[in-house]
């Protein structure tokens, strides 16, 4: 009678210790692992640094903008600035950096070369990328970006973020630290 409460003892401490790994047993993914919804619900950037919810991140959370996505929802265009319309509605779901020239450490050829995709994968990187986390593309000038969020801070009353832009290509090779606010959702202003 003892060897056979043993058995049941023993069977049912092993049935304990195996159910967790049954099929059907899922846990949260991990953080390197595709996340089947998961992130879009739990993930505070994707919510976006403005508050506002993204239907689309447009490859900023996992470190490369998708340029020709972000391109297709803003047009494209090169130069000027970039209307208003850009943070409300549906119609335009890209953080933008607004403005033809991003600073006066970045100067006129870079602003005037970027084309809305470009000033979108870097709003968007400011929205939607932690702290100290690179996002890079190739824009259709076929510069290689990188924009890393460096920390959060409020100025008048709003909330900005400094940021590293580093830019290079045919005969360009700048690295600056770029500091913006946010004017609305999905708009942010440079600033000196």
């Amino acid at each position: 009678m003892k060897k056979l409460h043993t058995r049941t003892v023993l069977l049912a401490a092993t049935t304990a210790l195996l159910l967790p790994m049954a099929p059907g047993a899922y846990a949260d993914p991990p953080p390197w692992a595709p996340a089947h919804g998961w992130r879009k619900k739990h993930d505070p950037y994707y919510k976006g640094y403005s508050g506002r919810d993204w239907k689309e991140q447009y490859g900023i959370i996992d470190g490369r903008c998708n340029h020709s996505a972000v391109g297709a929802v803003l047009g494209g265009a090169v130069g000027g600035a970039i209307g208003s319309t850009v943070g409300s509605g549906d119609s335009r779901t890209v953080a933008i950096i607004l403005g033809t020239v991003l600073g006066s450490v970045v100067g006129h050829q870079i602003g005037r070369e970027m084309d809305e995709a470009d000033r979108g994968c870097i709003g968007h990187s400011l929205e939607l990328a932690a702290d100290r986390r690179t996002v890079y593309w190739t824009g259709s000038n076929n510069w290689n970006y990188r924009v890393t969020p460096l920390r959060n801070f409020e100025q008048n009353g709003q909330k900005c973020r400094e940021y590293r832009l580093r830019v290079n290509g045919r005969d360009i090779d700048n690295d600056t630290r770029e500091r913006a606010c946010l004017v609305r959702p999905g708009e942010w202003k440079p600033i000196q």
